[in-house]
C-alpha cells in the first residue's frame, strides 16, 4: 500500500491504496464531477501534496507542491500511463520520480502573511489546550483541526481568529504532534483496536471508530454504516475517543441488529473476545443493558489527515 490519502473531486476519500487502485482512479478521470485528484502524504504535512487534472480528450495536468508556494512545480502528461507514473513515484519518494515529465516552476506569487493572533493569554492558553485535545485523540483532518481552532472561541458578537490565524495555529500544532509521534515504535493501542474492528467488521459486526457526536445519534445511524448482512454493530463515539486520549479508558457501544438482548449479549462476547485477542483488556459483567469499557489504554494514535 502507499502512505498516501487519495481525495477525489467528488468527495471520496481514499486512505492507504494500492498502486493498481490509484492508477484506477487516474485512469477513470474525466467524468462529471470526476476531474481531478489530490494526494497527500501520511501523515498529511502543510504545504506537500501533488495533484491531477484531466479533462475528456485533454492532457493531464500534474502539480506538486514541496514545501511552500516558491516550490510549486507543473507538467503536462499526454496520457494517463505517464500520470500515473509520476504519481506513484512521488507516492513511494522514488529516486529520479521527476524524470518522466518535463517540470516547470508554477508561478503562483507571494503567500499572504497572516496577522499574529490578537488573543489574550488566558484564551490563547485554552485554545491551544482545545485543539492539542483534538490532535490527541487522533483522527481529526488538518482541515478539521483548523475549523475547530477558528470555531472554539467564536461568541454571538465575536469571532477572534480568522480562517489564516486558525490554519497557521492548526499546523504548527499539527506538525509538533507529527513530531512527538515520528519516536513511537512497534504497534500501538490504537492500532490494536483498528485491528480487532477489522476483525469484527470480517466476522458480519459493523465495527466503527469515532462515529456520531452522542449514543442517540449513533444507535440512529449505525445501521445504515455496515452490510445489509451485519448481524450486530459496536462503535465508540467522538467523546470517548478523547476521553481515551485523555484518561486512557474508553466506553464501546453495542447491539444486535435483531433488538434481542441475547443477541445483544452474544455480540458483546465477541467484541470482548476480539479485544482480548489483540492484547487489550476489558471491564463488562456480560450484562447485554451495560456498555464495554476498555482499560489501560496507552492512546497513541498516528496522524493520518
Amino acid at each position: 500500500m502507499l502512505g498516501i490519502v487519495v481525495k477525489t473531486e467528488n468527495g471520496e476519500r481514499h486512505v492507504r491504496v494500492s498502486a493498481a487502485e490509484l492508477a484506477g482512479l487516474v485512469r477513470r478521470l474525466g467524468g462529471a464531477d470526476d476531474h481531478f485528484l489530490v494526494l497527500q502524504r501520511i501523515p498529511d504535512l502543510p504545504d506537500f501534496f501533488a495533484q491531477v487534472w484531466h479533462d475528456a480528450g485533454g492532457d493531464y495536468a500534474v502539480e506538486y507542491r514541496d514545501g511552500g508556494a516558491h516550490r510549486h512545480f507543473r507538467a503536462s502528461a499526454g496520457d494517463p500511463e505517464a500520470a500515473i507514473a509520476a504519481l506513484t513515484g512521488w507516492a513511494r519518494q522514488e529516486d529520479g520520480w521527476r524524470a518522466g515529465l518535463a517540470w516547470s516552476p508554477a508561478d503562483l506569487g507571494p503567500a499572504p502573511a497572516v496577522p499574529p493572533l490578537d488573543l489574550a493569554e488566558e484564551d490563547r492558553r485554552k485554545l491551544e489546550k482545545r485543539v492539542r485535545e483534538v490532535l490527541a485523540a487522533g483522527y481529526a483532518t488538518r482541515d478539521e483541526v483548523a475549523e475547530c481552532a477558528e470555531e472554539y472561541l467564536v461568541t454571538e458578537d465575536r469571532r477572534p481568529v480568522s480562517a489564516p490565524q486558525a490554519r497557521a495555529l492548526a499546523d504548527r500544532l499539527w506538525l509538533e504532534r507529527v513530531a512527538e509521534q515520528a519516536g513511537w515504535r512497534g504497534e500501538t493501542d490504537p492500532e490494536r483496536l483498528t485491528g480487532a474492528f477489522t476483525a469484527l467488521q470480517e466476522a458480519g459486526i459493523t465495527a466503527r471508530e469515532h462515529f456520531a457526536c452522542c449514543r442517540s445519534c449513533g444507535n440512529a445511524e449505525i445501521g445504515g454504516a455496515g452490510g445489509p448482512d451485519a448481524r450486530g454493530f459496536v462503535y465508540f463515539i467522538y467523546q470517548s475517543s478523547e476521553s481515551a486520549a485523555a484518561e486512557g479508558g474508553l466506553m464501546l457501544y453495542y447491539g444486535g441488529f435483531d433488538g434481542s438482548s441475547e443477541t445483544t449479549a452474544a455480540v458483546g462476547h465477541e467484541v470482548v473476545a476480539a479485544l482480548a485477542g489483540a492484547g487489550l483488556r476489558t471491564e463488562w459483567d456480560g450484562d447485554p443493558g451495560q456498555a464495554i469499557y476498555v482499560a489501560g489504554l496507552d492512546w497513541r494514535r498516528r496522524l493520518v489527515g
